[in-house]
């Protein structure tokens, strides 16, 4: 069974670990929160596994030796690499939590960053300071139940004026934008078609791309906004027959790009 993972904070906890300078058999001493969570919520004893991350792509497998003291001995010291084609969640916001909903299953798929978006129809508003920690807390949460080290990075809330920007600034770099509209013409196969056209591109010249998936709000996007996104590069596409809520169409693109980028085995 894989080890759990926790999330350490490199900026406010006392944790000896950047990546460089740790070897195996240091023992270290475990943050404040991570010890409350490994030991009193998941009941972790000595000579359990567990491993550490900063959400950056650091990993520690580490076995506890001193549950009391909270001291755990290093098993080997890596970091992963970022994927190359990264998968981004631009996901409206939504009303009795369909939005943490969704963000929650999109970390767990693999989503790379999460855009919140205030859209024409959003009932649902963005409170800088609290929406943001909450979403902060579904990412990490959602982060270490998936085992991940590379945790989702969080965005600025932006509006539909900006997705624009995104769109365009996509077209500049190569990337793609996918905006899931009930009434698109474009089939989800012509998106994966495209999709691997841009992965081999990442593959032959090594530059970074990313792949974004629009998702409205429960009363959907205006048609204006879809115009609007499609006017300035975006792709509308239909994912099938079936109307998704909001928590659930964008886990559902991100599960089948997964597949088609070869994430899932």
């Amino acid at each position: 069974m894989t080890d759990p993972v926790f999330l350490f904070d490199p900026d406010t906890d006392d944790v000896p670990v950047n990546g460089d300078g740790l070897n195996a058999g240091w023992t270290i001493t475990l943050p404040a929160s991570v010890k409350r969570h490994a030991l009193g919520a998941m009941r972790l004893a000595e000579g359990d596994g567990l491993s550490l991350t900063d959400g950056r792509g650091l990993c520690v497998k580490t076995t506890l030796v001193d549950a009391q003291a909270g001291l755990v001995s290093v098993e080997r010291v890596g970091r992963q690499p970022q994927p190359v084609t990264r998968l981004v969640l631009i996901q409206a916001l939504a009303k009795t939590g369909h939005d943490e909903a969704a963000i929650d299953m999109a970390t767990q798929i693999g989503v790379d960053e999460v855009i919140p978006w205030q859209a024409n129809r959003s009932i649902a508003k963005w409170k800088a300071g609290r929406t943001d920690r909450k979403w902060r807390q579904v990412l990490g949460a959602a982060t270490e139940q998936s085992r991940r080290v590379w945790s989702p990075e969080l965005a600025q809330c932006v509006s539909s004026k900006q997705v624009v920007a995104i769109c365009r600034r996509a077209c500049v770099h190569g990337d793609l934008v996918i905006v899931l509209h009930q009434d698109a013409t474009m089939s989800w196969s012509s998106v994966e078609d495209e999709v691997s056209r841009l992965a081999d591109r990442c593959l032959a010249d090594g530059r970074p791309r990313s792949i974004n998936v629009v998702v409205g709000p429960e009363g959907g996007i205006s048609e204006q906004e879809v115009s609007d996104f499609v006017g300035a590069g975006a792709q509308s596409v239909v994912l099938g027959s079936n109307i998704l809520r909001a928590s659930t169409a964008g886990p559902v693109a991100l599960s089948l790009l997964s597949r088609a980028l070869g994430r899932f085995a």
